[in-house]
């Protein structure tokens, strides 16, 4: 699942231009034509308001809105007028082949009408990037450094009853594009469209509400008939649509939504709690320097007027506008309560926050004409047919204040797949019900309820925390009480998917298997949504900030570990416990039983084995995953976020303890770069591949050798050695030997070199070779082509280190070792691959001193 965090402060630049009327030979003429500044002040005449309004069809809302012909005519209340809206375009229909679904977003902006002169309504687009108090003197060069740009002109062509709306013709801005309608450079890059046909294109329908009005269009544009080139240069196939006619037809929505006339409160952004944020910049006259102001991303909750008193005494009470999640009518019926489980799960989430009944999900009302999957007031868990195994959790907020405003999650059929996959392989040992091919409704019911639960986590404002998972001990994992009581990992919004710890003889229950909404997820929503009476939101900071140091101090399960894409090897996706190297051996103690009994547990009637080649497969990456885990120890920074005032506060960065590095290279040796024969059952192999290469077991062990002597390893090597001292840290030197007695080992017992260990000790030369190159070579080669500067502007990290020398050493003693070794070779394929090896050495490190000099 998709994973998406984004923290911008985005800033735009708005460019004026100035039109010069053109002097010379023809000066009456241009006397005679006005200029665009000109025209504008000369007043259009107001017809009639009967005129745009008798004889249409007429919808009453925020904007009434009156059909004449093929004209569509808004009429705009001057209570609107400089009021923010927020547009959203979403897709409806798609042609077939597309990578966007109906039902998904595309882009959202904000703009505003402005009365202009003469009877005209300017329409500007707004971007909330600096603010200032009016009270302050900096707000006038706020001000001044803030023009939003004009984006449309609109005559006025009546006004309304008791002189309060105009009528303008609205019809241009749904049928042409523009910045509020266009459809995105996602969609249309990976469909391959490109210029909107005007003559096959036209407005379907149209609803207005009393906060937002929605309309529906039907937009064909041309479409590439060859493949094109899609990310990183990859093959993009054409639509089919576009092979046959050169065109592609999408329905499209437009919803305009009114914003809060006041905003919310905001709530400031904490790095030590898990919340997708927005800001902007805020001025002020006492300030020596300008900060961004970031704020959370969350709904609006707030008790009823007449249940303060009672919230304020720590009772339950029920929100004023509850979040309501509705299950898409596209469904099958089969999956929706369990969808609606996994939203109301989060009421317990919600009433350590003060509030009961505060979330609720609801089967859409497929009756109900007054009601569409359109309408933006709506939130909705959209299903999308899509073979791609995945799910998402978006939201639409206001920039001012962090108010989710919109949301919806986008289902992919396919994710059924995913976590019919991840259950047989983690948690087959365990549960029977996972030996089959299809799973049950109940069971596949319950996996639906879990994903679902994680991707409405997101809807709420809340990012991934991949650190939860690490503050459970391995040994609870296997402890049947302790683990179904408690959950093996603390947080939903890890991703922590199942137990694989548990073993078959421990008799864990599925509640101690699979994952829920838990004391992190309450914590997080409780310090998100909680109101705490503050005047502003400088005094609400100081509150939830004491609240942060106060609950972690009682409990530090409720540590936020991040979205895992640190160096901390205690923050990883797919893992499990608070110690990676025992805990995967007890994840691969199961996949050998998994193994074991794959041929039975993916037999089907005229299968032609591919259920076995498709979970087979699913096993060597989970292979890979445990290997990935223990890789990430080595060299792990280990970031832990806190506040001067905090009491008992460390470092916040850290190096991980020596002995869990050393551990986690032990294991590689073993469990890696050893044969795994476990993997290479022929009873498996023979029916799902050809003899062709090593496999996918040589290809793990080659990646695991490139991540374990990456430059990045032994940079933060170097840089922890000098920062801690070398009593304290995990040496390159240190690594190398290790790593060396494991990948060696045949120097000291002279045993038989099979073909896999052959082809990790090259891969061990060959890494190593490579990092010199980078260290050295490298530097010198983008030194003479680019100059210094850039040169070390765009080298490795380990340029100009002791990587090269410290390095070279070592493969220089190595080939000494190997040579030594040679004679005393058991087999004649031993022996030559070890000849080979010394002359790889050999020429590496000659070939380094040639290029050097």
């Amino acid at each position: 699942m998709k994973l998406k965090y984004i923290l911008m402060v985005a800033i735009g630049l708005c460019a004026s231009t100035a039109m010069a009327q053109e002097k010379g030979k023809d000066k009456k003429k241009a006397k005679d034509k006005p200029s665009v500044a000109k025209v504008d002040s000369v007043k259009t005449p107001v017809k009639p308001y009967e005129q745009y309004t008798k004889g249409t069809v007429a919808k009453k809302g925020l904007f009434n809105i009156y059909k004449k012909g093929d004209k569509y005519y808004f009429e705009i209340p001057d209570s609107i007028i400089n009021r923010q809206l927020m547009v959203t375009n979403y897709l409806v229909k798609v042609p077939g082949g597309s990578p966007k679904f109906g039902g998904e977003e595309m882009n959202t902006t904000v703009m505003t009408f402005e009365k202009g002169k003469a009877n005209k309504l300017v329409l500007r687009v707004i971007y909330n990037v600096l603010r200032a108090d009016s009270s302050n003197a900096v707000s006038k060069a706020v001000k001044n450094s803030t023009i939003n740009p004009i984006v449309a002109v609109y005559d006025v062509k009546a006004r309304g009853e008791a002189d309060k709306s105009s009528i303008i013709d609205f019809t241009d801005f749904f049928e042409k594009e523009n910045i509020f309608t266009a459809l995105n450079n996602e969609a249309k890059g990976g469909m391959q469209l490109s210029a909107m046909v005007a003559d096959r294109s036209y407005i379907k329908s149209f609803a207005t509400y009393p906060i937002n009005v929605e309309m529906k269009m039907v937009r064909t544009y041309n479409a590439a008939s060859t493949p094109g080139k899609g990310p990183a240069g990859r093959p993009l196939p054409p639509l089919e649509a576009g092979k046959i006619g050169g065109a592609a037809t999408l329905e499209l929505s437009t919803s305009i939504l009114l914003m809060p006339e006041k905003p919310m409160m905001p709530r400031y952004y904490d790095t030590r709690v898990g919340y997708f944020a927005d800001g902007l910049y805020d001025y002020a006259d006492g300030q020596q320097q300008v900060n961004p102001k970031v704020y959370i991303v969350r709904y609006r909750l707030e008790p009823k007027d007449e249940d303060i008193e009672k919230y304020k005494r720590g009772e339950l009470v029920e929100p004023k506008n509850p979040i309501v999640y509705y299950i898409d009518p596209a469904t099958p019926k089969q999956w929706r309560p369990y969808l609606i489980q996994g939203i109301n799960d989060w009421n317990k989430a919600f009433e350590a926050a003060g509030f009961k009944n505060a979330i609720m999900g609801k089967e859409w009302p497929e009756n109900d004409t007054t009601m569409s999957l359109e309408d933006a007031r709506y939130k909705v868990i959209r299903y999308l047919p899509s073979e791609t195994p995945n799910a998402y959790g978006p939201n639409i907020h206001d920039p001012r204040s962090g108010e989710i405003l919109q949301s919806y999650v986008g289902w992919y059929h396919n994710v059924m797949t995913l976590v019919h996959d991840w259950y047989m392989i983690q948690a087959g040992p365990n549960d029977p019900r996972a030996r089959t091919m299809k799973f049950s409704d109940e069971l596949m019911g319950q996996l639906i309820r879990f994903v679902s639960s994680h991707e409405l986590g997101h809807t709420l404002g809340l990012r991934h925390n991949m650190g939860s998972s690490s503050l459970t001990p391995v040994e609870k994992l296997r402890d049947k009480e302790w683990v179904e009581k408690h959950g093996h990992c603390n947080s939903i919004m890890d991703y922590a998917r199942f137990n694989y710890v548990a073993q078959p003889e421990d008799k864990i229950a599925p509640e101690g298997i699979m994952p829920r909404i838990n004391d992190y997820d309450k914590w997080a929503i409780q310090w998100g949504y909680k109101q705490t009476g503050a005047k502003d939101e400088e005094e609400d900071k100081k509150i939830v900030s004491q609240w942060i140091v106060d609950s972690l101090k009682a409990n530090p399960r409720l540590w936020f570990g991040g979205e895992g894409m640190n160096n901390d090897g205690r923050c990883q996706t797919e893992d499990v416990g608070d110690n990676n190297m025992v805990a995967n051996t007890y994840g691969i103690k199961n996949l050998k039983i998994v193994m074991k009994n794959l041929p039975e547990w993916t037999k089907e009637e005229n299968d032609l084995y591919i259920n076995l080649n498709q979970m087979y497969r699913q096993v060597l990456n989970q292979y890979m995953r445990y290997a990935n885990h223990v890789a990430k120890n080595i060299a792990s920074v280990e970031e832990t976020i806190s506040t001067p005032e905090q009491p008992g506060n460390g470092d916040v960065y850290a190096s991980a303890p020596v002995a869990k590095q050393k551990e986690a290279v032990a294991f590689l040796n073993k469990e890696v770069f050893e044969t795994p024969y476990w993997l290479l059952d022929n009873n498996i192999l023979n029916k799902i591949s050809k003899p062709v290469g090593l496999g996918g077991v040589s290809v793990i062990q080659d990646r695991v050798m490139d991540q374990v002597f990456s430059d990045r390893v032994f940079n933060t090597l170097n840089i922890m050695e000098q920062r801690y001292g070398k009593a304290n840290t995990y040496s390159l030197n240190s690594l190398l030997n290790d790593v060396k007695v494991g990948v060696w080992s045949e120097l000291k017992t002279n045993k038989p070199i099979d073909i896999f260990r052959r082809s990790v000790q090259k891969s061990y030369v060959s890494a190593l070779l490579m990092r010199i190159n980078e260290a050295e070579i490298g530097a010198n080669a983008m030194a003479g082509l680019l100059g210094g500067n850039m040169a070390r502007e765009m080298a490795p990290v380990t340029l100009s280190t002791d990587v090269g020398s410290v390095v070279g050493l070592h493969l220089e003693n190595l080939r000494k070792e190997i040579l030594t070794a040679l004679p005393l070779a058991k087999n004649k394929a031993s022996k030559d691959h070890l000849q080979y090896v010394a002359d790889q050495i050999q020429t590496g490190l000659k070939k380094r001193f040639a290029l050097a000099n």
